[in-house]
C-alpha cells in the first residue's frame, strides 16, 4: 500500500544539503511529495555502497523511531513490483526491528548511476563508509560507469586525489584491509604500507603497527627505510639512454623521477611532495 502524505518543500536537496547532488539530477520539483510505502515492498540496493551496520547505532535509531517515528524519509525509486532504496537503508533497518508497517518515502525517477552516487553521496556526507567500503564505492563507480576520477569528485565533493589515494588502498594486502574497515589501522597506516611491496612483509608491520601503537607518521618513517633497503641493488646502471628518459620525464612532470629494474621489466618512480602537487602531476600525466 502506498499512501500520499504531505509535501517534501525543498525537495531532495533539504534531505542531504551539498552541492553535488543537484548536478545529478537537470529536473526538479519544487515541491516533491513524501509516500507512506508498506515496509515489506521496499528492498535495499544490492549495490549499496554500505556494508556494516553496527548493532548499537541501530538499536539507538530503533528505539528512537519508536519513540518519535521516522523524522527524514528515505529516498526510493520504483524497480518492478516494489521500491529500491537510494537513501536512507539503515533507517528502514530500524524501522524493520521497530515492527513499523509503513515508512515515509521519497520516490525518484534514477538511472542505476544516478542511484549509485546518490547512495555514496548519503554515507560520505554522514560519515557512514569505513575507507575501504568508500574504496570499493569509488572503484564500482569509476568501472562500471566509465567515469574519471575528476568527474567522481566533482559528483561527490572530493578531490580526485583523495579519490585515487582511496582506490589505492585495494592494493594491500587482504588482512590489513579487514583491518582497515576495522577501525584497527587507519587510512593513513595503509597509505604507507602501499610502499612495502611484499605482502607478507606489509602483513608482519601491520601487525606491529597495532601491537606497538606506531603513529602514522611514524609508520611513514619505517615503511620508508623499509623500501629503501629492498630497492637497493635493484636501480639500473645508469646508461646515456636511461639517462635521457630520466631527465625528459622531470623535466615533463616538474619533479624527481627513477627508472628501477626488476627482472623481465621494471617501474618508474615519481615523486610528489603534497597533495596540491600530487594533483599537479595527475594533470600533467591525464592531459
Amino acid at each position: 500500500m502506498v499512501t500520499k502524505k504531505r509535501g517534501l518543500g525543498k525537495g531532495l536537496a533539504a534531505l542531504i544539503p551539498d552541492e553535488p547532488i543537484t548536478d545529478l539530477f537537470s529536473e526538479k520539483s519544487e515541491d516533491e511529495s513524501i509516500i507512506n510505502i508498506e515496509i515489506d515492498l521496499i528492498e535495499p540496493n544490492q549495490r549499496q555502497p554500505r556494508q556494516e551496520f553496527e548493532k548499537k547505532s541501530l538499536e539507538e535509531l530503533k528505539n528512537s523511531i519508536i519513540q518519535y517515528g521516522i523524522i527524514q524519509p528515505i529516498v526510493v525509486r520504483k524497480k518492478e513490483n516494489k521500491y529500491e532504496i537510494i537513501a536512507g537503508e539503515r533507517r528502514w533497518r530500524a524501522a524493520k526491528e521497530a515492527k513499523l508497517q509503513e515508512i515515509p518515502c521519497i520516490i525518484k525517477e534514477v538511472s542505476d548511476k544516478d542511484a549509485m552516487k546518490l547512495a555514496l553521496i548519503e554515507n560520505i556526507q554522514r560519515e557512514d563508509l569505513n575507507p575501504i567500503e568508500e574504496a570499493y564505492a569509488f572503484k564500482g563507480l569509476l568501472e562500471d560507469y566509465n567515469l574519471t576520477q575528476e568527474e567522481l569528485g566533482k559528483a561527490i565533493g572530493k578531490s580526485r586525489s583523495y579519490i585515487a589515494n582511496s582506490i589505492r588502498l585495494l592494493n594491500l594486502d587482504d588482512k590489513i584491509l579487514e583491518y582497515i574497515a576495522e577501525g584497527k589501522l587507519s587510512s593513513g597506516h595503509g597509505r604507507a604500507l602501499l610502499s612495502i611491496d611484499d605482502k607478507e612483509e606489509q602483513l608482519r608491520f601491520a601487525e606491529s603497527i597495532m601491537n606497538d601503537k606506531i603513529n602514522v607518521r611514524e609508520t611513514e618513517k619505517i615503511a620508508k627505510n623499509k623500501a629503501k633497503k629492498k630497492s637497493r641493488g635493484k636501480t639500473i646502471k645508469t646508461d646515456p639512454f636511461v639517462k635521457e628518459i630520466e631527465e625528459n620525464l622531470m623535466s615533463a612532470l616538474g619533479t624527481k623521477v627513477k627508472l628501477i629494474s626488476k627482472k623481465g621489466g621494471g617501474k618508474i618512480e615519481i615523486e610528489f611532495y603534497s597533495e596540491e602537487d600530487l594533483e599537479r602531476i595527475l594533470d600533467i600525466i591525464t592531459n
